[in-house]
């Protein structure tokens, strides 16, 4: 009897687990019905996608915007979407093969990647639309100081995408930056999770995140922080 008992306990925990990992897909599928937007890491290739709960061969239903094929020419293969596991989102093609696999990496943000060309971003199309338009925002000079509030270089943030690198715009230093600031030179930047990215010729990245005085500070935090100041 004692046996019988320990097997129906392990059975019945095994079933509830795989109940709620199930659920856990359900709940993903869910979730992610509505309008998306897929793009490039930097947002400058965009698609607008509409995932449908309608069953599909191999999936669900979704739509691609007329827009799509041009800006990112892999999305001519997408037919359906699916959920895999417990956090994978799978845009397929009609076989039901991935297209490009995404797995979220913070809330409401799914990243993967396709082989030799780099990550892609699925995101919620307003927070997307929103993200673009704080972009725009950004665009202009700015001021960098230290926490005794002496500025210790001034640089300009364009809209101008770099040659080869699309995802990224390029930045001017101006004269006179400190030496520290003088030898990072960053080329490059771009918005990504919320935080402005420097970007050297040699691929350092310096980033920067929004405080609560609309500045944005080098992380990690110093006791002499690096503060990003618009003029």
């Amino acid at each position: 009897m004692p046996r019988l008992l320990a097997s129906l306990v392990l059975m019945s925990f095994a079933l509830g687990f795989g109940g709620a990992k199930a659920q856990d897909a359900r709940s993903l599928a869910n979730d992610m019905v509505g309008q998306w937007e897929l793009s490039t890491a930097g947002r400058d290739k965009t698609c607008a996608i509409t995932l449908k709960s309608d069953g599909a061969p191999q999936g669900m239903k979704l739509e691609l915007d007329k827009g799509c094929a041009a800006a990112l020419p892999f999305t001519k293969t997408i037919a359906t979407w699916s959920v895999k596991g417990l956090d994978i989102v799978r845009l397929q093609d009609a076989k039901g093969q991935s297209v490009i696999d995404v797995t979220e990496v913070e809330s409401g943000i799914f990243e993967g990647t396709r082989t030799g060309e780099g990550v892609y971003l699925l995101q919620n199309l307003a927070a997307a639309r929103a993200l673009s338009k704080s972009t725009d925002q950004l665009i202009g000079d700015w001021s960098m100081v230290r926490g005794n509030d002496n500025q210790v270089c001034g640089l300009t943030l364009t809209n101008t995408p770099v040659e080869n690198s699309p995802d990224n715009f390029q930045v001017f230093l101006k004269p006179r930056c400190e030496p520290a600031i003088a030898a990072f030179a960053p080329t490059m930047w771009r918005i990504e999770r919320g935080e402005i990215l420097l970007i050297s010729a040699k691929g350092e990245i310096w980033r920067f995140e929004a405080d609560d005085n609309a500045q944005w500070r080098l992380v990690p935090d110093t006791t002499d922080p690096l503060i990003m100041m618009r003029q």
